[in-house]
């Protein structure tokens, strides 16, 4: 965990505060901007924005909590709002009724890398995606999902469904190829 020392020269401006701060916590950033972005690019344009936020906004963290999850929830928000500018829904509708058929385990093969789980996440479609790193990483529940990203309860119950049956189904065919 950074120092709070750290934090407090960094808001006083020293810039070697700030490189130390940045240097700490660039590569975990960066891993959680890939997740929800469709291109490397994507996401370094997220992490340069989020991280212009939480330096912008050192002086409101309040000390209470982790300051890492202070930092990762700007990016997470940095990413929804990258994502709401972009309007991912703006095909998608709204489902009234939503029914969970039960999806088959799939097996995660041993040689399966961290970068094929990247890649499988990041050729997802854009709701699909968002939704599913929201609730199946981050935790949030569907209704948290939806006020955030201002769709029904049930869209983004849909959405977690399909990303999960597509998931599953590019899994199945990774199995069935090796």
């Amino acid at each position: 965990m950074l120092d709070r020392e750290i934090v407090k020269l960094c808001i006083a401006g020293d810039r070697k505060a700030q490189e130390k701060l940045y240097n700490f916590y660039a590569s975990k950033m960066k891993g959680v901007c890939l997740r929800y972005s469709r291109s490397i690019v994507e996401s370094e344009d997220i992490f340069q924005d989020g991280f212009v936020k939480v330096f912008s906004n050192l002086k409101n963290y309040s000390g209470q909590g982790s300051f890492d999850g202070w930092v990762r929830r700007i990016m997470v928000n940095t990413a929804i709002d990258t994502y709401k500018k972009n309007l991912p829904f703006k095909n998608s509708s709204q489902f009234d009724e939503f029914i969970e058929d039960e999806l088959k385990t799939v097996e995660l093969p041993d040689e399966l890398e961290e970068e094929d789980l990247l890649n499988i996440l990041s050729n997802l479609p854009d709701g699909y995606r968002l939704v599913f790193n929201l609730y199946a990483i981050e935790g949030y529940s569907h209704k948290e999902i939806a006020e955030r990203l201002n769709i029904s309860e049930n869209t983004s119950k849909s959405q977690l469904h399909r990303a999960r049956k597509l998931i599953q189904q590019i899994l199945f065919k990774y199995n069935g190829t090796r």
